[in-house]
């Protein structure tokens, strides 16, 4: 019976691989498609603001699965660009919220975002698109204390 040769690994078949790719054509169509302002990391942050404005940074991270100076960097440049406010509160951490400016860029990003959405899942039948994305959120889920910066919700 002839051994399998370890040295050939396909990346076609590894997960890591295949999901590394599948977030890079995830910000290709995201940039393409709601342009290059924001990343998609900035999207998550102003998000997450609208649904919970006022949260403090360390919360943000946790509602986002960021790093804590990660998202400090990320809240720096959305308040640089005029799209977040920032104040100090209690013990030095600092509550943030969407300003005017971050409410329309958001309402306008929201606007696109089916768009990027049917573009990423363009090819699979409603019944695929539904088995993929219950996938995906499983694989998330399974795997999220592995993370770097595991996700914390407000609901946990």
């Amino acid at each position: 019976m002839q051994r399998p040769d370890p040295t050939a690994i396909d990346l076609h078949d590894q997960p890591g691989h295949l999901i590394r790719r599948a977030h890079q054509i995830s910000v290709s169509v995201f940039l393409g498609i709601l342009g290059r302002d924001v990343t998609p990391i900035q999207y998550a942050a102003l998000k997450c603001l609208e649904s919970r404005p006022g949260i403090d940074q360390v919360t943000l991270a946790q509602e986002v699965a960021l790093d804590t100076s990660t998202t400090a960097s990320v809240a720096v440049r959305l308040e640089a660009k005029g799209w977040i406010v920032r104040e100090r509160v209690a013990r030095g951490q600092r509550s943030l919220r969407l300003s005017d400016a971050g409410c329309e860029l958001l309402n306008a990003l929201d606007a696109r975002m089916p768009a990027m959405q049917q573009t990423l899942l363009e090819g699979f039948s409603t019944a695929d698109r539904e088995h993929f994305l219950r996938l995906l959120q499983q694989f998330v889920d399974m795997n999220n204390e592995k993370s770097r910066a595991p996700l914390r919700s407000g609901a946990d």
